[in-house]
């Protein structure tokens, strides 16, 4: 057993005690649905009176106190029994008895649990040793509500949620993560940083970018151009609208359309829908004229806008929206081209995770095997390309685990999920192997013995969506973003009036090398603007008065400058010719 999976035992174990103590402390409760989840577990409960998480405390000490009594009885045991021994023994709960109707209809194997001395309906999953549960290394996190089975029309429950990791010192850790996280929440930096809105009028998880905001934007863009040009895309601009035919020979329309949003015109009677991907618009590209073995691989890059119908209660800030764009690529390749520009791609995003100074795990994404029904092709076609991916990771020495079930519909990918500072994992970029569109829309190419062939398509993007990427960025830089991206690189604060227009001087200095500079003067003092700059993270502030002010009126680039620098104590002096060079060298190098 796993590390992971040994943790998920005890926190599935933690579900029976915190459900065994909530139905002793308060009579008439009955016990949901309450599985482990990461970092902890939560259980849902019908409860006859309100609770809050000032009631935590005591339902902690009450699971505490059944733990010592537990650990010394057995760990667990486990049994298969008949509907009707199942009916009989959760008469008394209505939520376990519709469940068990529900396997019993489904022919599903019905099994008890006994954790310490509470009877439960489960499949198991236990510890296997209730010693191993430390009293000090679990917590009650917070309570809320939840409908039953997922379904809005249904009864609202009481859902507790709880923590829970192997030692003290792990759940301490954890702790001290998420204080930092809030502190980090990309949502407040971007509020305090004037980087981006959100609007009810024009609605939910569409972003609004102020003139700041874009300028960060923009530069993940640019850089994303600038290895796409490097490996050979030609940039592309495909239109947001399109009709429903397009996606119902791509697959969407049968296996996506819960997630897309419908368009309505006034003019005409096509069903049409906003574009989820571009994957569709691309094969038309390609299609609109014959091609060639030796025009193989084209690579065309998008950066449009695509929008998904996500429900409002998944929305989070910019790590999940309707309408974002995507550093999206594909390649129509033959089949002895896949290898290298998989290679390739997987380079550029090594070279482009590491310039954002952020770590990353790689995940092998693979089909469901027993709910084929979900995806495109048959299974020859998945096993080829599955096994094709699987030989090219290993060949290249990559570090990959598999999942089975998070493959796109049309074929297997990698997936690339960054690791932020905090830990926190985050999937970005992508790429995806298909044998099934370029099939379905009948793309063709010309090969080197005359006969026509299907080219594979590489559905590709480099960090994912720019917008959701500034999101997980934004927490990764906690708000201080290294001077290529930084909206302002420079700040000038005039300690006085006097002073206002030899910092505006010194600030059309910064423009001319194409640096970013604001002076601040505004009727503020300068201990005031100082510290407005520094929660702004801005890189270098500079402060001028009668000492630095040029006597003459005008800056000489051997003019010597104090410069604050983000982070550090001591003052930067440096002569403004070499202190332009150095934000110039570190603008270019992306440092």
């Amino acid at each position: 057993m796993s590390n992971l999976d040994h943790l998920q035992s005890i926190r599935h174990t933690l579900v029976h005690l915190l459900a065994a103590s909530v139905i002793e402390l308060y009579p008439g409760a009955q016990n949901a649905i309450g599985p482990a989840i990461e970092d902890g577990f939560y259980q849902d409960f019908y409860i006859p009176v309100a609770i809050s998480d000032k009631d935590l405390e005591a339902i902690e000490k009450k699971m505490r106190g059944k733990l010592k009594v537990w650990q010394k009885l057995k760990t667990s045991e486990m049994k298969t029994v008949t509907v009707e021994q199942a009916r009989k023994e959760f008469s008394w709960n209505q939520y376990k008895s519709e469940l068990i109707n529900d396997f019993s209809k489904e022919s599903k194997e019905i099994t008890f649990s006994l954790t310490g001395d509470f009877l439960d309906l489960c499949k198991g999953g236990h510890a296997q040793d209730l010693s191993e549960i430390k009293l000090d290394a679990f917590k009650l996190d917070r309570v809320a509500g939840a409908y039953w089975k997922g379904d809005e029309h249904n009864i609202m429950l009481t859902r507790i949620y709880g923590l829970a990791f192997f030692t003290k010192e792990e759940l301490k850790a954890f702790l001290a993560r998420r204080e930092e996280a809030k502190k980090r929440d990309h949502r407040k930096i971007a509020h305090e940083q004037d980087l981006l809105i959100f609007s009810d009028l024009v609605g939910s998880g569409m972003p609004l970018y102020t003139p700041r905001g874009n300028v960060i934007r923009n530069a993940i863009i640019g850089y994303s151009r600038e290895l796409n040009a490097r490996l050979g895309f030609g940039e592309v601009h495909t239109p947001n609208i399109n009709k429903a035919e397009l996606f119902k020979i791509s697959g969407h329309y049968d296996l996506y359309k819960a997630d897309m949003l419908s368009v309505k015109s006034q003019y005409v009677s096509d069903e049409m829908f906003l574009k989820p991907m571009n994957c569709p618009q691309h094969t038309q590209i390609y299609a609109s004229r014959p091609r060639s073995y030796r025009d193989l691989p084209i690579r065309f890059a998008d950066f449009a806008n695509l929008y998904r119908d996500e429900q409002p209660g998944q929305l989070s800030g910019l790590t999940r929206l309707r309408s974002f764009a995507q550093d999206d690529g594909h390649i129509f390749c033959r089949q002895d081209q896949i290898e290298e520009e998989i290679s390739n791609i997987l380079s550029a995003i090594q070279e482009a995770l590491s310039t954002y100074k952020i770590g990353y795990r790689m995940r092998f994404s693979l089909r469901d095997p027993d709910n084929s029904a979900k995806y495109l092709g048959s299974d020859d076609v998945w096993e080829h390309s599955q096994d094709i991916m699987r030989k090219l990771l290993q060949s290249k020495g990559v570090d990959f685990w598999q999942a089975e079930g998070e493959a796109a519909f049309y074929g297997p990918k990698i997936d690339i999920m960054a690791v932020d500072a905090l830990q926190r994992q985050w999937q970005i970029s992508t790429i995806q192997l298909d044998f099934n569109m370029p099939s379905r829309f009948r793309l063709t190419y010309t090969a080197s013995d005359g006969t026509e062939q299907t080219p594979v398509m590489i559905h590709r993007a480099l960090i994912g969506s720019p917008d959701r990427f500034l999101g997980v960025l934004i927490e990764h830089y906690a708000g201080a973003f290294p001077v290529w991206m930084a909206p302002v690189q420079v700040a000038v604060i005039p300690v006085g009036e006097d002073f206002i227009q030899a910092s505006q001087t010194l600030a059309k200095e910064f423009a001319g090398a194409r640096i970013r500079c604001e002076v601040r003067d505004e009727n503020e003092s300068v201990g005031y603007k100082i510290r407005t700059t520094a929660k702004e993270k801005i890189p270098y502030v500079i402060v001028i008065g009668e000492r630095e002010a040029p006597k003459v009126g005008t800056w000489k680039k051997s003019s010597t400058l104090s410069v604050r620098v983000r982070g550090k104590e001591e003052l930067l002096s440096i002569s403004l010719g070499d202190f332009l060079k150095h934000i110039q060298q570190e603008i270019q190098e992306r440092k």
